[in-house]
């Protein structure tokens, strides 16, 4: 057949092995372990599911290789712990079966250990190594490693490593990226040594070298060996790219893949982890230069999900690989669509962080785009009904809660009637549309309208459902996503004073002046405000709350707020608007004074309210009806393709 991403769809031999095509799984961490770092059965079907979507390789991470000095709360191997080589088996078959190549990631976090433990306080009484004495951002004392301790570390990396190839992991991952141990020894930041592990590019490479040469030693040829590094660390005083090229030339001659990534746990998270502010494939300009200067394979990576982009990253030579994390999170079968050229039916990753927040809090995945990651072995498939169970399925409201509804109960061989109110599908994704950096939220709504199309489903637009048209419809079931609308700005206006809520501000092009005033700083605020200053205006966010954006997942939420800091906004926080005035918005400042947010325009951006009304006229449409999404609270996107998709499941 002739392939529509020829470059992406191609074989590449490495190191004794074959990848099926160009596109890796990169390493994301497990989904349930137990404290002595046991993957659980959550973990098998988590990372099996990559491998079923056409992953050519997909790697297991972190496994920490010496607990000893990294108290990291990941994945351990060694078999004095009973019934934990055989779960490592279990996930390396669960891999392999599906015609990809199991990987495993080693790991050692350095001074950065407990960087994923929940609970901060936990790490007081945690001993911290690098390879020097210093103090961590956090105030926390670190211990610089000594030789034995050195020698000690090596070993380990071979020791797991060998283990690992008896589990049946094909292929290592050495992390020498990232902030973690072996890039603090590259780290001209972190490395004061003036020992023969410090100093100049020669030493501060040995470590790995000598790290690379116990991984060879142990598993022995045909077994190939992936380094992951950091091309720059994008900070003051850390190495750049030019010096990223010299290691990774210092370190070529040992490694079968030089996977290159960007900055520093410390310092570059956004670049590590790019958000949806950073442009997609903004780090793979660093192994494209890494490229020009070795000879071996070089992987890319940073917010890649579509398949143009990655085709043409490999076919100009930029680099060989292309992998990713989030986005196979989000569409774990994007490979398989891939090679069957169905890049169209990608449902793109949505760079909102979800995922690495949800761990955060209760150590468990979850994605906004994908109901279940993180829940693969839970037996929720989306398996057909036999004929004699299909109902006649309405969807009311077209927005992503109805889309994710429909698609799912058409899936399952219902047939499915999805009504919109409005002339479009999409809801307040439509909106999104108009901010430049939340484009991927806009394109997940026709994502989600092109499959309703392409699985059959009866789409009827401009067609809001009441009690009236579902009796004479008669379906089986109704699943009421109805959505929600802002709420009213509940203060007094003088007469030509000028108000607008987002929605017309975004989808109606409303006038808000050259200096608006939004009122409301959670999420919606903050992210409107954003977009009305990159527009060159004087922006004044006022919130009556102690603080923005609490409503935004701890991984978004600082990002937002050094971006909202960065655009010059005026924030005033404990400040109550008490009416809108023809010259701005009258306050109450947290002393009491009153006084004016001088402005030209208010946006209001208080929140949303569910349409009561719409849900409360459905309740008895039909035996079987369900409310999701922001029609039983408003909420996010997350929790309404959750929802929808199990209401689906449940008919």
């Amino acid at each position: 057949m002739k392939r529509d991403y020829p470059h992406l769809c191609a074989p590449l031999d490495l190191g004794g092995l074959v990848l099926r095509n160009r596109m890796c799984s990169a390493p994301l961490g497990a989904t349930d372990y137990s404290a002595d770092g046991t993957p659980g059965p959550r973990t098998q079907g988590f990372y099996e599911l990559r491998a079923r979507g056409g992953a050519a390789v997909v790697t297991v991470s972190e496994l920490t290789v010496h607990p000893e000095t990294d108290c990291s709360h990941m994945l351990r191997l060694g078999l004095e712990t009973p019934g934990q080589l055989a779960a490592f088996a279990y996930v390396a078959d669960g891999i392999k079966r599906h015609g990809a190549i199991a990987s495993i990631e080693l790991s050692h976090a350095g001074q950065y250990a407990s960087a994923y433990v929940a609970d901060a306080s936990e790490r007081s009484g945690l001993s911290f190594f690098g390879p020097s004495d210093g103090v961590r951002a956090d105030g926390l004392p670190v211990t610089a490693l000594g030789r034995d301790q050195i020698a000690s570390i090596v070993r380990a990396y071979g020791e797991k490593a060998k283990l690992a190839r008896r589990a049946g992991f094909q292929m290592a991952m050495v992390h020498a990226g990232h902030g973690w141990l072996l890039n603090q020894f590259l780290s001209p930041y972190f490395n004061k040594r003036d020992d023969d592990y410090g100093g100049s590019l020669e030493n501060r490479v040995r470590i790995v070298r000598e790290v690379l040469r116990s991984v060879r030693a142990a598993v022995g040829p045909g077994f190939p060996i992936e380094l992951r590094m950091s091309g720059a660390e994008l900070f003051e005083g850390g190495y750049d790219i030019d010096e990223g090229c010299r290691i990774a030339q210092a370190l070529e001659d040992l490694v079968d893949l030089i996977h290159v990534s960007a900055g520093s746990h410390q310092f570059g998270f956004e670049r590590t982890h790019p958000s949806m502010f950073s442009d997609h494939g903004c780090n793979v300009p660093l192994a494209a230069r890494v490229k020009q200067c070795v000879k071996k394979p070089v992987a890319a990576i940073g917010g890649l999900s579509d398949p143009a982009q990655m085709e043409e990253i490999v076919a100009s030579g930029q680099a060989d690989v292309v992998v990713m994390g989030r986005a196979l999170l989000a569409d774990p079968e994007l490979p398989n669509k891939v090679m069957a050229n169905r890049g169209d039916e990608v449902l793109g990753c949505l760079r909102c962080f979800t995922c690495m927040a949800e761990r955060g809090v209760t150590q468990t995945r979850r994605c906004a785009v994908n109901p279940r990651i993180g829940r693969e072995g839970e037996g929720f498939e989306t398996v057909p009904v036999l004929p004699a169970r299909r109902k006649n399925v309405l969807v009311a409201g077209g927005g992503i809660a109805g889309m994710v509804a429909a698609c799912t109960a058409a899936e399952r061989g219902h047939a499915v009637t999805l009504c919109e109110a409005g002339s479009e599908l999409g809801g307040i994704l439509r909106l999104e549309r108009a901010l430049p950096f939340k484009r991927d939220m806009y394109e997940l709504g026709r994502s989600y309208a092109r499959r309703c199309e392409r699985l059959g489903v009866d789409i009827r637009l401009n067609t809001p459902v009441d009690a009236a048209l579902a009796e004479r419809l008669m379906p089986d079931a109704v699943i009421v996503a109805v959505g929600s609308e802002p709420l009213p700005l509940p203060l007094p206006c003088e007469p030509g004073a000028r108000v607008v809520n987002v929605e017309q501000l975004y989808a109606e092009g409303a006038d808000a002046g050259d200096e608006p005033v939004v009122l409301g700083g959670g999420l919606t605020g903050c992210e409107c405000a954003l977009w009305l200053a990159q527009q060159g205006k004087r922006v004044h966010l006022v919130e009556m709350g102690n603080g923005l954006a609490k409503d935004a997942n701890g991984r978004h939420r600082p990002i937002l707020l050094e971006r909202v800091a960065q655009a010059g906004i005026d924030v005033q926080l404990g400040t109550r608007g008490t009416a809108v005035r023809f010259d701005g918005l009258a306050v109450k400042e947290p002393d009491g004074v009153r006084g004016v947010v001088p402005g030209d325009a208010v946006v209001c951006a208080i929140g949303q309210r569910s349409r009561v009304e719409a849900v409360r006229a459905l309740r008895d449409a039909a035996p079987f009806v369900r409310v999701v999404g922001d029609a039983a609270r408003p909420a996010n996107i997350c929790t309404a393709v959750y929802e929808a998709h199990h209401a689906a499941l449940d008919i």
